[in-house]
């Protein structure tokens, strides 16, 4: 059974990064947005990196949950059952996105082609690339190579998430005690600051590293765990969610600038606090379905993680940004939405959740929600 509030907040997570992207392509400042809105909340829209530690967050908490409940604990992962479902959850539609790229890219379309400001790289970059994201070291390769594709370089976030998801549950089979499994994620907290610091010039190793995103992932792991010993009472869980979206939001506005160091640590803390508000006890007037775009959008996150930079670069050579009039930007924006919200439904229908289905029936055990 989904649970409302986290695809809320899932759905934050991924607008705060369609916004960042959309901006960064085309501009708000120059549109009815910016006359009406004051320069720092435009500014905010700058800080959508804060949504992918939220779903970093969010990502440790739900693996680390629906691993408990199947299992009973951290030290009983049956590693080939949790590899399974990671690869029929992330491979299908990563692969369908990245053929779409390569092929585009390969015919030098802009924007898909594997060149970024004065740097070209033959096409057979596209395979190294291409590779990178598969195996999960993308991340990686931009700290060598840079900035130098528009649309792989997205996925830079997928190989930290996964990167941690190869480890997880070697780690556990090798310490086989949970206290052990909780010393090793207050480890990487304590390692992604340092981290950090020692990186603040370059966003690229400040933002992308393994160890400067490890934090965000092992907060929600350790938020999954104290949920399953400390469940909050209605109430209670009420007022966590209430904390935890106020100080979210208080962050997310006073934005990454001056703010490396922490700042990402404080965002998972406050994703931490609303998630522990989510294992609360629900009543029944919450059980009742409600649809929302935003709670739908938090459901096929990740169809729209991974398609809509296809939808972006698309529209970019539509038209870029010199050639984007003040009256088109909004009207511009609300169609990269519904495209990117189109591509998703379809690619979760057709793709995502029919192939899901199929390689997950290869294991005898009950199907888990990601």
């Amino acid at each position: 059974m989904r649970n409302k509030h986290i695809d809320t907040l899932r759905g934050v997570a991924i607008m705060c990064v369609l916004v960042l992207h959309f901006t960064l392509a085309f501009g708000l400042k120059n549109s009815p947005l910016g006359d009406i809105l004051p320069t720092w909340l435009l500014r905010a829209a700058l800080q959508g990196n804060f949504g992918v530690t939220m779903f970093f967050t969010v990502s440790g908490y739900l693996i680390t949950s629906t691993s408990l409940r199947r299992w009973g604990s951290l030290a009983q992962i049956d590693i080939r059952t949790f590899y399974l479902y990671r690869f029929a959850r992330i491979m299908p539609c990563l692969l369908l996105a990245l053929a779409i790229i390569v092929v585009l890219g390969s015919f030098d379309v802009p924007f898909f082609s594997n060149s970024d400001g004065d740097v070209d790289r033959p096409a057979s970059y596209f395979f190294i690339a291409a590779g990178s994201v598969l195996t999960f070291w993308h991340n990686q390769l931009m700290q060598t190579a840079g900035y130098f594709n528009y649309c792989l370089n997205v996925y830079w976030s997928l190989s930290v998430e996964e990167m941690f998801y190869l480890l997880l549950p070697l780690s556990c089979l090798l310490l086989r005690r949970d206290w052990l499994i909780v010393l090793l994620c207050c480890a990487a907290i304590v390692a992604g600051p340092i981290y950090r610091s020692e990186h603040t010039d370059n966003e690229i190793f400040f933002m992308y590293g393994y160890l400067a995103c490890f934090d965000a992932i092992a907060i929600g792991c350790l938020t999954a765990l104290l949920a399953q010993r400390e469940v909050p009472n209605a109430r209670q869980g009420r007022g966590l969610r209430i904390a935890g979206g106020i100080a979210l939001a208080a962050l997310y506005l006073r934005g990454i600038d001056g703010h490396q160091i922490f700042g990402f640590t404080l965002v998972a803390l406050a994703s931490g606090v609303f998630l522990l508000g989510s294992s609360a006890k629900v009543t029944a007037a919450e059980r009742a379905p409600r649809r929302s775009v935003l709670r739908w959008f938090g459901q096929h996150s990740y169809e729209i993680y991974l398609f809509h930079v296809i939808v972006l670069a698309g529209m970019r050579n539509v038209v870029d940004k010199a050639h984007l009039s003040y009256g088109a930007r909004l009207p511009w924006l609300l169609l990269f939405l519904c495209l990117t919200a189109l591509a998703a439904a379809l690619v979760a229908r057709y793709v995502s959740e029919p192939a899901n289905a199929a390689l997950r029936s290869r294991s005898p055990s009950e199907r888990y929600a990601r």
